[in-house]
């Protein structure tokens, strides 16, 4: 879902998220496709992790290649850019909602943070508050990726002031429980 929520946003041409600001910017310099770009950058950033002593799952990991592989598919698949504002406006909203949804998802699955998360939640734990963090993550990458060439509009402010309240919104609808230990297995390893 956060793929092709990403996907729409770029045909929208109206503005993109902070980290897809940098990834666009990126491709338009190097030729390498978004999503492509999207896992390099990923990985990246995991290596930031080290110093900060974050461990990351199977989520991780998928955040990292799933996303950017099912954004380069679909760009492949979708049209460069669309003619009309209602539908350009249409496809955006539609975008970030999509992202919201899709972010709550991976969230609730609690099968690791995506690598942007970890790199923000793990400066928070060595004592930068985390408003502080990721605001200054976010605005790194977006000045960044505008100096590369990535589209800054609408989209992003809208992006940057509605992501929270919709995974607000979401997340609590997909929150799963902890996986347990079953009583059978409790059993075999007291």
């Amino acid at each position: 879902m956060f793929g092709i929520g990403v996907t729409m946003q770029v045909v929208s041409g109206l503005g993109l998220s902070p980290w897809e600001v940098l990834h666009q910017g990126i491709s338009v310099r190097t030729g390498i496709p978004l999503g492509t770009v999207g896992i390099i950058t990923g990985m990246l950033v995991l290596l930031l992790w080290i110093p900060l002593k974050e461990r990351f799952g199977i989520g991780t990991v998928a955040n990292i290649v799933l996303i950017g592989v099912v954004i380069d598919v679909c760009l492949w698949i979708a049209p460069e850019s669309v003619d009309g504002l209602i539908l350009r406006f249409s496809l955006l909203l539609g975008g970030i909602l999509i992202v919201g949804v899709g972010s709550a998802m991976y969230i609730g699955a609690g099968l690791g943070p995506g690598p942007r998360d970890g790199l923000m939640t793990g400066l928070a734990a060595r004592g930068i508050n985390v408003g502080v963090a990721r605001f200054g993550i976010e605005v790194t990458v977006l000045v960044i990726g505008w100096f590369l060439g990535g589209t800054v509009g609408i989209g992003t402010a809208l992006f940057a002031f509605g992501m929270g309240p919709l995974i607000a919104l979401f997340l609590p609808r997909f929150m799963l429980e902890p996986l347990q230990p079953s009583v059978r297995n409790r059993r075999t390893t007291s």
